[in-house]
Formats: C-alpha cells, sequence, structure tokens
C-alpha cells in the first residue's frame, strides 16, 4: 500500500501538468499589451527585443482606433482588461475615473529608467488625473504650422511671425501676394484642433467651477474664438471642410495655400511628396501666441496598467523598456511618432533634423485639454458652433453662450456627483 508521502510525491507532479493545461499561474502567461492602428504594427519589433532582453513573453493585439474607445469599455464590463495597453491622453481621465488604471507613482519613484523631469511637463501633466499618476507618455503629438518659404519671401514677410498680430500681418500679405482663389492658410472647418490650440494660449481656462461647467463665454475663449473667425473673414483661409480639399500635400506645393496647422506626421509625408523643385523651399515653424511664441496642444498616448492584472510586474517592465530613451528614439525612426523625453530629442536623427525642431520647441509649451471623461463630446461641439460662426449665422456672443449651455448640459452628471460629494462633506 502507498504510503500519504508516495502518493504526494506522484500526484503534485500530475497535479502541475493540470494546472498547466487549464493556464497554470496567470503571472506566467505573457503579458497582453493592447496597441493601436500603426503603432501596434511597429511596436513588435522592439517588443522582440524586450523579449530576449527580459525572458517575458508579450502577447500584442492590434486594435484599430475606430474600434478601440468600444473594445476597451466591453473589455472593462466584462472584467477582461489587457495587463498594458496604449491609451489615447483624452481618454486617460475616463478610465481613470472608472477605477480601471492602477496609480503608477511609486512605480515610477522606484524606476530607474524613467525620469519625470526628463518629460516634456505639460506632456506629462497628461498622465495626472486628480492629482495621481495613471499613465506614462509613450509619444506625443501637437499642431503648428508647415509653411512655403518662398511665398512668404514674395510675399515680403521678412521673418516668422511670432505673435498674433505679426500672423495676421504675414496672412493678409501673403493673400494680397496670391490674389484670388489662394489663400493664405488652410484651416479645415471639420477640425476642433485649431480652435483648441488658440484657446489652450489663453488664461482662461476651458472649464470652471472644478471642471463642472462650461467656461467659455470667458474674455479668453471669444479673444481666441474673434481671432480664428477673423482669418475666415478675412478671406485668409477658405470656408472648406478637409474633404473638400482633393489633396492637401499637393496644393501645398502648388500654392493654394502658404500656411497649414497640422502635425508631426506630416513632417514624412511633405518629404515623400514634395516636387524637387520645392526642396528646401518649405519648413516649420511654432504657433504663434497673442504675446509671443504660444501653446500647443498636449496629445498623444501613454502607457497604462490595469487594476487587477496579475502580470502588473511583467508589464511595468515593458513600460519601463518602451519609456528607455533609446528606444524612444528607435520607434520615431521606424514610424516617425515624437518621443515625450526630452534626452531622446539629443539623437543626431532628431537633434540635426530642422523640421522637427519646430516641434521641439512647440511641446516645451504644450498644455493638456481638460481632463474629464467627457472632453471628446465638449470638443466636437466647440467644432460644431465655431463652424456655425464661421459660415455664418452666429454671432460670437452667441456662439459662446450656447456653447456653455451645451457643455454645462454635458457635465450636469460631473455636476451633481461634485456638488452631492461636497454636501456630503459639508453634513460630516
Amino acid at each position: 500500500m502507498a504510503t500519504p508521502r508516495l502518493l504526494r510525491a506522484c500526484l503534485l507532479p500530475l497535479l502541475a501538468l493540470l494546472l498547466a493545461g487549464c493556464g497554470g499561474d496567470p503571472a506566467a502567461q505573457p503579458v497582453r499589451f493592447w496597441a493601436m492602428g500603426r503603432e501596434a504594427e511597429v511596436v513588435s519589433v522592439l517588443v522582440e527585443e524586450f523579449e530576449r532582453e527580459s525572458g517575458i513573453e508579450v502577447e500584442i493585439q492590434q486594435i484599430p482606433w475606430t474600434a478601440a474607445h468600444e473594445k476597451l469599455l466591453t473589455a472593462f464590463a466584462a472584467d477582461a482588461m489587457p495587463d498594458v495597453c496604449q491609451l489615447g491622453n483624452t481618454w486617460i481621465p475616463e478610465f481613470a475615473q472608472l477605477g480601471a488604471l492602477q496609480p503608477l507613482q511609486a512605480r515610477v519613484d522606484a524606476s530607474a529608467s524613467i525620469e519625470p523631469a526628463d518629460y516634456f511637463q505639460g506632456i506629462w501633466d497628461t498622465a495626472v488625473v486628480d492629482g495621481q499618476l495613471v499613465g506614462v507618455p509613450w509619444y506625443v503629438d501637437t499642431r503648428l504650422l508647415f509653411y512655403r518659404k518662398d511665398l512668404l519671401r514674395e510675399a515680403g514677410v521678412g521673418q516668422l511671425p511670432r505673435t498674433w498680430a505679426e500672423w495676421e500681418q504675414a496672412m493678409a500679405a501673403v493673400k494680397r501676394h496670391l490674389g484670388p482663389g489662394r489663400h493664405a492658410i488652410l484651416m479645415p472647418l471639420n477640425e476642433f484642433e485649431q480652435q483648441l490650440s488658440l484657446a489652450l494660449q489663453q488664461d482662461d481656462p476651458l472649464l470652471r467651477d472644478d471642471d463642472t461647467r462650461g467656461n467659455f463665454s470667458s474674455p479668453g475663449f471669444r479673444r481666441a474664438l474673434a481671432f480664428y473667425a477673423n482669418v475666415f473673414e478675412q478671406g485668409w483661409a477658405p470656408k472648406v471642410s478637409e474633404t473638400q480639399i482633393s489633396n492637401v500635400w499637393d496644393e501645398f506645393f502648388r500654392g493654394s495655400y502658404a500656411f497649414y496647422l497640422s502635425g508631426p506626421w506630416n513632417i514624412r509625408e511633405f518629404r515623400r511628396r514634395q516636387p524637387p523643385q520645392l526642396e528646401g523651399q518649405w519648413g516649420t515653424m511654432p504657433l504663434p501666441g497673442p504675446h509671443g511664441p504660444g501653446a500647443g496642444i498636449a496629445g498623444g498616448t501613454s502607457l497604462v496598467l490595469f487594476r487587477g492584472s496579475p502580470r502588473s510586474e511583467q508589464a511595468w517592465k515593458l513600460v519601463e523598456f518602451l519609456s528607455r530613451p533609446d528606444i524612444q528614439q528607435r520607434f520615431h525612426a521606424l514610424i516617425g511618432d515624437l518621443p515625450p523625453r526630452r534626452s531622446a530629442w539629443e539623437h543626431p536623427d532628431l537633434a540635426g533634423d530642422p523640421l522637427a525642431a519646430a516641434f521641439r520647441d512647440q511641446l516645451e509649451r504644450a498644455k493638456p485639454a481638460p481632463k474629464v471623461l467627457e472632453w471628446e463630446r465638449i470638443a466636437q461641439e466647440m467644432r460644431l458652433v465655431t463652424e456655425r460662426v464661421v459660415r455664418g449665422g452666429l454671432a460670437q456672443d452667441a456662439a459662446a453662450r450656447e456653447l456653455d449651455a451645451r457643455v454645462d448640459g454635458i457635465l450636469a452628471k460631473r455636476r451633481w456627483i461634485h456638488e452631492r460629494a461636497a454636501a456630503q462633506g459639508a453634513g460630516r
């Protein structure tokens, strides 16, 4: 008859095999990494190196940007979140409020590779919600001006504008030079980034009362709206959406406009499409502000860890790896996304690129949008209302009041929660 010790000796290996067949220790399974769009394709090259270095296996799931938000919410409801994820900076407040994200400050404090002071301040701030760090910026996006050097020179614009007044003078000169049918600048009406960039250059915040009400009737936003609307009123910009333009790059090189407000991905596109005779005749420049170089959008994505993951330690090692300056520089070389760490910009490929230099400058003044889960709805309302101003039929003061009313409606639940919490606190 077998002894209990012998039975245990025989059964334990069998039990281990059975557990392995059923999935085994969750912590020993591959790290599940959800990434979006083109970044998911490119990062696989870097992840292979991470796997060799660390011995940690990573399973990448590529998600189209158009489906990402819904898939994340569905996964949250089903308790099926990945271990680590690329999350758009404007989505971070939403998932933080849902309680889906792990706080990361203690991990960052203990990290030998992630140095908060090395990050552009406005970009780092996008991942801080209610005073708590819940993400590490992965790549950044901001908007500035692509411009035609030859057209500005021919129009008599001797130096690049740094203020709104100088920018208006430059646009007026370019329009006079180009004549009918051509314009000084392209700012498509189906985008909100232009209005947001101008609004972020103001001292007045876009939301007030602890982010529970719109602040679009403030002097700051009204100044931004007046400047934006005047660009169209003067005929410096066409009243069109991007879909009404056959090809923004070809039109830029044809001289249909001299300024184009866009993002870093277009550096590669313009280089690829430029006619040989116009090489060196275009560039990038920081956004002018009311009184000098102005703020810009702090866009891009961050890497986040989800609560409840049994592989948090392994997932954090992946975040640290992807956050290293040398890896960020290689990621930029592969895809063109801009790194959020200043030290990554010291690499010759970035430091020696005059077209990237303006983005480096702009990122020092990047500012996050309001960190509320309703922000994307608010941004679309801003776009719709300001388009009505540009196309006619809605006065600017009325637009500001209407925008406040719409935003107050969007924020009603947030306001109720805030007021209820304040009342409960006062009753203690």
